[in-house]
C-alpha cells in the first residue's frame, strides 16, 4: 500500500474517535435513565462478552414476536433503544424486545466487531453470543420461534448483516439501516476501505458470502435496507451492494418490481411470484449517518434525536416494524372500533412468510401509491442513479 494511503488510513482511524466523544457518551447515560431495558444475566455460553438487556411488556401473550435492536457505535443499548423508540413500539404492539450491549473491553468505542472473523463466524464470538441471548428469550417468554427478527444501525447494521447470514434459520427478516453487506472485511482495513469506498461486488459472489456462512440452503429471511444519501461515515454505495447480496440470495432480479416515495423518500420493492415483499430498499435524501426519526403513519413519534438519531421525515422504527409484521394487529382493531356498523369485510390474504422453520407468518402488503400501480413489471436499474454521492469515510472498530 503506497504511503498516500496509509497517511489517509491513519487518518480515518484517527476520526473514529469522534464516536467515543463524551457527547455521544453523556447523550447515551441520559437516554438510559429513562430506558425500560433491564439487564439479564447467565444466557449460557458468551464468547462475545456481550451484555444482555430486554425489554418485555406487561401481560405479553404467549407465542408473541421477538425484536432483536443491535446499537452502533457510541450507543448502549438503552440510549439507542430510546433514540429510535423501540420499547415504545414493542409495549404498543406487544412484542419482546432484545438488546445486546457492546462491552467497552471488546471495542474501545462501543461498536459491534462485524469485521473480526472470530466474531462473525456461526457459533463464535459475538454472534453466537447474540444467538444465546434469543435462545434464553425464546425459554423464558414464549416466544413464537417463526416470528423472530433483527435491526441495527451502523456497526449494529452490519452485524445485523452477520446475523442474518450465520443464523439465517433464525430469523423470519431484518432491516439494516446504515450498514454494510456479510462478508466484505474480515479485519480493520478491509472495513475501513469498505466503509469508504463500497468496492462493488458481482451479486453472485455477494450471495455467495451468504451462503458459505452456514449449511443452510433456504427460505431465507425478508430484508429491508436503509440509508442516508449523504452518509459520510458509511458510504451510501453499501445499500446497494447489501440489496444486490440478498436478491442475489432469494434469486430475484436486480431491477425494481416497484419504485415510489414514502413520506417523502425513494421506495424500491421486490417480491416473489406470490406478490409478498422479500426485499425493500430506502434512500433518506440528504440524511447524514444515523436513524431515521419521523411521524409514523399513526401519527405518532417512536424515538427522539440525539447523536446519531436523525429527524428525517420518516419513522424508520415504525416501518420496519410494519415491515415484520408486527403493527397489523392494532391497526386491525382500530379500523373495527372505526366502522362497527359496516359489514364485516374479508381481509385481503397476503402471502405466508415461510421462515427457514416452514413458518406461516401473516405479512403486510408492499408500500402503494395513492392510486394503484400498474401490474408489476420488470425496469432497468440505472446505479449511478441509486449511488448519489461517491462519499468518504470512516470507521467504525477498534
Amino acid at each position: 500500500m503506497s504511503l498516500v494511503k496509509n497517511v489517509e488510513f491513519l487518518r480515518r482511524l484517527s476520526e473514529v474517535r469522534q464516536f467515543n466523544s463524551r457527547e455521544h457518551v453523556a447523550r447515551s447515560l441520559t437516554s438510559a435513565a429513562r430506558s425500560p431495558l433491564i439487564e439479564i444475566d447467565g444466557f449460557g455460553d458468551n464468547p462475545g462478552d456481550l451484555s444482555m438487556w430486554s425489554f418485555v411488556p406487561a401481560g405479553l401473550q404467549q407465542t408473541a414476536p421477538l425484536v432483536v435492536v443491535l446499537h452502533g457505535c457510541g450507543q448502549t443499548a438503552a440510549g439507542y433503544d430510546q433514540g429510535a423508540g423501540w420499547s415504545t413500539l414493542a409495549e404498543r404492539y406487544g412484542f419482546a424486545l432484545l438488546m445486546p450491549e457492546q462491552r467497552r473491553t471488546n471495542n474501545a468505542h462501543g461498536c459491534f466487531n462485524w469485521f473480526n472473523p472470530e466474531d462473525t463466524a456461526r457459533d463464535d464470538g459475538e454472534a453466537c453470543s447474540i444467538r444465546r441471548m434469543i435462545a434464553r428469550m425464546v425459554r423464558d417468554h414464549g416466544i413464537d420461534k417463526h416470528r423472530i427478527f433483527v435491526t441495527g444501525l451502523s456497526a449494529g447494521g452490519a452485524m445485523t448483516s452477520v446475523m442474518l447470514a450465520t443464523y439465517p434459520e433464525v430469523f423470519a427478516a431484518g432491516a439494516v439501516i446504515a450498514g454494510l453487506p456479510y462478508g466484505v472485511a474480515s479485519n480493520v482495513r478491509e472495513a475501513l476501505n469498505g466503509m469508504l469506498q463500497s468496492n462493488s461486488r458481482t451479486a453472485g459472489e455477494l450471495g455467495d458470502l451468504v451462503r458459505s456462512a452456514s449449511t443452510h440452503t433456504g427460505p431465507w429471511p425478508k430484508l429491508s435496507v436503509w440509508h442516508g444519501s449523504a452518509d459520510r461515515t458509511v458510504n451510501p454505495a453499501n445499500a446497494n451492494e447489501i440489496v444486490k447480496q440478498w436478491l442475489d440470495v432469494h434469486r430475484l432480479p436486480e431491477a425494481p418490481m416497484y419504485e415510489g416515495m414514502v413520506d417523502g423518500h425513494p421506495h424500491q420493492v421486490w417480491w416473489n411470484a406470490d406478490g409478498e415483499t422479500i426485499v425493500e430498499s430506502y434512500t433518506i435524501t440528504d440524511m447524514a449517518h444515523g436513524t431515521p426519526l419521523g411521524i409514523a403513519d399513526n401519527d405518532e413519534r417512536y424515538g427522539t434525536e440525539g447523536a446519531f438519531l436523525i429527524e428525517a421525515g420518516i419513522s424508520s422504527s415504525y416501518h420496519i416494524a410494519n415491515f415484520f409484521g408486527l403493527t397489523e394487529r392494532i391497526r386491525e382493531s382500530r379500523t373495527a372500533e372505526a366502522a362497527p356498523s359496516q359489514a364485516a369485510k374479508p381481509a385481503r390474504p397476503s402471502a405466508p412468510l415461510r421462515t427457514p422453520e416452514l413458518a406461516t407468518v401473516p405479512q403486510p402488503t408492499p408500500h402503494r401509491p395513492a392510486e394503484p400501480p400498474p401490474q408489476p413489471r420488470r425496469r432497468a436499474i440505472d446505479v449511478s442513479a441509486i449511488i448519489t454521492r461517491a462519499l468518504t469515510a470512516a470507521g467504525l472498530m477498534k
